[in-house]
């Protein structure tokens, strides 16, 4: 069996990634100052972030339309895929899934929507792991891809509360961290909620505070580390791993300045990680 797979831009998968496994990737939707953009496109990560504290009216973010994803579908199926396994964030989080969902009714038993129950690299891990497992055909990919999502880890430690607070989507989190604007709130995203794991009231406790939930995972499979434009931190985050848990971190470490559909709701100067345990 020839298996096609499809994923979304919030999965975050670095361009050569994209590439060599040939994954089809449909675009979500930026709307900044009243422009829409296909995530991505015409403007950079760093350009977002640099211009989203000063932004008079505050950006959204849509899915795409079932058009397209009915159009990678089509072209996947013409090629000679005879089944496609798309893969896309938490329900909880974004109506993405419920419209790739109503795509695939065009095409019936051809394609089978999953939701991840994640977001950023922890959906683009288990993309990945379908990919990889491609070959075996669909039971195989939906058992890895299962495999993948029990041993993940997904969390964060972010700036504010302010851009958490004001996407709505994340009300439970809110709460339980009382709703402080001047406090640095860590959270995490599993099995598709943001569940408040903390919150710290300087960056460098909110620094070292990732490390240690990191190092406490043990053996690593796979590691993205993730940032909202805070490269420096990301970086140090990255040597201290490599320094202090050398032998329990992959060889291959994903570097990802996370998407703005994403950092919309996250905002600048976020970090984190999601991590596949071994």
């Amino acid at each position: 069996m020839k298996l096609g797979i499809v994923t979304d831009s919030t999965a975050d998968l670095p361009a050569y990634l994209i590439e060599q496994h040939e994954i089809q990737v449909v675009p979500t939707v930026l709307v900044l100052e009243g422009k829409e953009y296909a995530d991505g496109s015409g403007i950079t990560r760093e350009e977002f972030y640099k211009r989203l504290p000063s932004l008079q009216t505050p950006p959204t973010t849509a899915a795409p339309s079932i058009g397209d994803f009915a159009t990678p579908y089509e072209t996947l199926l013409s090629n000679g895929c005879d089944h496609i396994l798309s893969i896309h964030p938490a329900v909880q989080l974004t109506t993405i899934v419920n419209v790739a969902g109503q795509a695939a009714k065009d095409f019936p038993g051809k394609i089978t929507v999953l939701d991840s129950g994640s977001l950023s690299m922890g959906l683009g891990f288990q993309v990945i792991a379908a990919v990889e497992a491609g070959d075996l055909g669909l039971k195989v990919a939906l058992e890895a891809v299962d495999s993948a999502r029990r041993r993940l880890q997904v969390k964060a430690a972010l700036d504010t509360m302010e851009y958490l607070k004001r996407s709505g989507r994340v009300p439970g989190a809110v709460a339980t961290l009382g709703g402080l604007l001047s406090i640095k709130p860590m959270v995490e995203l599993r099995d598709g909620e943001v569940k408040a794991i903390g919150a710290i009231r300087t960056t460098k406790q909110a620094d070292e505070k990732i490390l240690n939930f990191a190092l406490s995972i043990g053996e690593m499979e796979r590691l993205a580390i993730l940032h909202t434009n805070a490269e420096d931190r990301a970086r140090n985050l990255l040597n201290e791993l490599m320094e202090q848990a050398r032998k329990s971190i992959p060889r291959d470490i994903l570097f990802v300045n996370v998407t703005a559909v994403i950092g919309t709701h996250l905002g600048p100067n976020g970090l984190g990680f999601a991590a596949v345990r071994k």
